[in-house]
């Protein structure tokens, strides 16, 4: 049973089990200071994160970004948690110091693993596991090898969402709790917005199934439809609180290059049932279909947890499996079913079903930790950890799955088993043996995390601070940039100097507030993605990149309607851009050549007199003049000369759903030239101060809508603060007489 709970010792005991991963984390980064420094966290969500920081020190909301076209639309890419007051905070807080990239990308993902292991020990905690069993949920949650090689080191929103999983699942049983006051709703809808605007769809498809989960549990335990309504309210304002986000990525994906993936992406990196002995060894080696659809042999360990969790689960299976799955059913459940989806191929924003495994291993952690705390002196579990480890490396050696990493891992962890053993043996009635699998979980980690690579296979680049500066660019000019494959040219496996400060691969254009066509965008959600067949880390097809400096660079060209007056070509390109007559190489560097349109460069909002897609028309000249060009919308003064032509303005920015013009108090219409960038059509004989807005109606509707959420849990909370006093006032006086 455990001990007598205060509120002082579950934060004291939430900040040992966060602070306990910190230490962790330091650990790895004394080993290999790189550790969170890889693939995406690189082309992506740094350079997005130090613009999403200048935006707010701008004063504007970091809904697009004038740096990229394809990545132009942060909301709608979602992954970077736009809407989410956690994740700005800590970047705003983070760009405050002066660190270096890997530095921000280790204080990024320490923060969020820091909160997930605090709300994994507060879980642990309403299920009345002991503070060490909360610990040791808290650790299998945050270190296991998924967050760690994926969510911690790549793939940031899946880290970023995931963090709330455990808030959210204890504020839903708090709500199911009848015990608990009528406004017992309120608590799981802070931590459903947090998870749903931390930025990932799979992390959304986790907590519907949770919901769902907790749902039937509740009916078949209580015969009461109503017991799971606080639940379900509290979730629909947390999803309320949320909308924007949500709203967003459902709006930009429709029509996106994400609809257009191949229907070999839904069989990529599922759980093959051959890899999970993997569970006891993460050295385990076999086959995986991994990004490029090929069978791949590689080690196990998005499945490592620390040793201890699964050889428990087994070991009360074997031990008292009835009394197991009389107590846990419910859990074994779930347990079974995410595994399972784990396995199963999946489509669109929910591919790479692998994505399954940190929900399995918070669910594992809380299954062993039941098994755990039947009888803690036993040497039960520690028995099972020897013999499991000792079978699965006599059948790594038999099926030939030893891999390149298999000793000295398999020869730790058997060492690590037999210490368990004799701590069991040897004080069986210690309340230190209850701490014993805590010790043995984290020195399992850390031995997997020494012997195995935890970059599985991502490419890593080599970027140096200077991208900070945009040397020897034009910050005035919109650039094409023009280059090979990133991951198979510029990864430090096959380029280990230094790159990127010509070409600016991916999103890196955004450090040193560069314009670029380029982009790092999984939904490519903008027109010119699609139009140039922009890959999701930033390169155009090279077939459309021939074609565009070939045949659309002249002054009439495609490149000139959108703007762009300058190309970078990468040295492993023979392009030039033709007319030559055009173009003038300014930069020529060990990386690429730059070129610039000659003349100044061109403005962001012109006037034109014919536009081929309207072959039959001819417009006036407008005068343009004091144009303003912010990062959510533009504002030009425009004065169309007297007649029946109207003007059409053309504005250098990519073109999304949702522009609204107007001029003084007149709305006009926004079109696109081919949904590559806005148009507006202004009426002759008109002059004033002209303003293109994105304000799409996800943004509008998910605000209002969002607003009304955020009034009702406060106002419910007010009348919650009266009834929770008059309760602090009678304990105090209790404790007083």
């Amino acid at each position: 049973m455990s001990a007598p709970r205060s509120t002082r010792s579950e934060i004291l005991g939430a900040l040992s089990a966060g602070l306990l991963v910190v230490f962790f984390c330091f650990i790895l980064l004394w080993h290999d200071p790189l550790l969170f420094w890889n693939d995406d966290y690189e082309l992506s969500v740094l350079p997005v994160f130090a613009d999403v920081a200048r935006s707010w020190s701008e004063g504007n909301w970091p809904i697009l970004s004038p740096y990229s076209w394809v990545c132009g639309n942060l909301a709608g890419e979602f992954q970077y948690g736009t809407f989410s007051i956690f994740v700005n905070a800590v970047v705003v807080l983070i760009w405050k110091f002066s660190l270096t990239f890997p530095q921000q990308a280790a204080a990024l993902a320490i923060t969020h693993l820091f909160v997930l292991a605090t709300g994994a020990f507060l879980l642990a905690r309403d299920r009345r596991f002991s503070v060490p069993l909360s610990i040791f949920v808290a650790l299998v949650a945050s270190l296991n090898g998924w967050i760690i090689c994926w969510g911690a080191t790549d793939w940031f929103g899946a880290l970023g969402a995931f963090t709330w999983l455990p808030w959210a699942w204890r504020g839903a049983e708090r709500a199911l709790d009848q015990q608990r006051t009528k406004w017992r709703f309120l608590w799981p809808a802070p931590f459903v917005y947090l998870l749903v605007t931390g930025g990932f769809p799979y992390t959304v498809l986790m907590l519907l199934l949770l919901i769902a989960w907790l749902s039937v549990k509740s009916l078949v335990e209580t015969r009461n439809i109503f017991s799971v309504l606080p639940m379900l309210f509290g979730v629909a304002l947390g999803f309320g609180l949320s909308a924007p986000a949500w709203l967003a990525i459902l709006d930009l994906v429709q029509g996106s290059a994400r609809e257009l993936q191949p229907a070999a992406a839904h069989w990529q990196w599922r759980v093959p049932p051959a890899a999970l002995p993997g569970l006891i060894l993460p050295s385990w080696t076999v086959n995986w279909t991994d990004f490029s659809s090929r069978l791949m042999p590689r080690t196990a360990t998005e499945l490592a947890c620390g040793l201890v969790a699964p050889a428990a689960l087994i070991a009360g299976f074997i031990w008292r499996g009835r009394m197991l799955v009389r107590q846990i059913k419910w859990e074994l459940l779930l347990l079974f079913v995410v595994l399972l989806f784990s396995m199963l191929p999946t489509a669109g924003l929910f591919r790479w079903s692998f994505r399954w495994l940190p929900f399995f291993h918070l669910v594992l952690a809380i299954c062993a930790a039941e098994t755990l705390r039947f009888r803690p002196g036993l040497p039960i579990p520690a028995t099972a950890a020897v013999v499991l480890t000792s079978l699965t490396a006599i059948a790594m050696l038999i099926l030939h799955a030893t891999g390149s990493y298999a000793f000295p891992l398999t020869w730790i962890f058997l060492g690590l088993a037999a210490i368990w053993l004799l701590l069991a043996l040897s004080s069986r009635d210690s309340k230190f043996n209850e701490c014993a699998p805590v010790a043995i979980t984290f020195a399992a980690f850390l031995a997997t995390y020494f012997c195995l690579p935890t970059n599985c296979g991502v490419p890593r680049y080599n970027f140096s601070q200077d991208l900070l500066k945009p040397s020897p660019l034009d910050p005035e000019r919109l650039y094409l940039s023009v280059y090979p494959w990133a991951e198979l040219t510029y990864a430090t496996s096959n380029k280990p100097q230094r790159v990127g400060q010509t070409l600016r691969p991916g999103s890196t254009s955004m450090w040193a507030a560069l314009h670029f066509i380029n982009g790092y965008s999984p939904i490519r959600a903008a027109g010119v993605a699609r139009e140039f067949a922009a890959s999701i880390h930033g390169e155009i097809n090279p077939d459309a990149g021939t074609y565009l400096l070939s045949q659309q660079a002249g002054k009439n060209g495609e490149l000139a309607l959108l703007g762009v007056d300058g190309i970078v070509v990468a040295r492993e390109l023979d392009l030039t851009p033709q007319p030559s007559s055009e173009w003038e190489l300014v930069v020529s560097t060990d990386e690429g050549r730059v070129f610039h349109r000659l003349g100044a460069p061109l403005t962001r909002v012109r006037s034109v007199t014919s536009i081929n897609s309207r072959p039959n028309e001819q417009f006036a000249s407008a005068t343009i003049s004091e144009i303003k060009n912010l990062r959510n919308w533009v504002e030009a003064d425009v004065d169309v000369p007297n007649g029946d032509r109207p003007a059409l303005l053309m504005f250098s920015r990519p073109y999304f759903r949702g522009y609204e013009a107007r001029l003084g108090n007149q709305k006009l219409a926004v079109t696109s030239y081919r949904g590559l960038f806005p148009m507006v059509e202004v009426p002759g004989g008109t002059n004033g101060r002209l303003t293109l807005a994105y304000r799409p109606y996800w943004l509008i509707w998910g605000s209002g809508a969002a607003v009304v959420c955020a009034l009702t849990v406060a106002l419910n909370l007010v009348a919650a603060i009266p009834r929770r006093c008059r309760t602090l006032r009678i304990w105090f006086d209790f404790i007083q007489s």
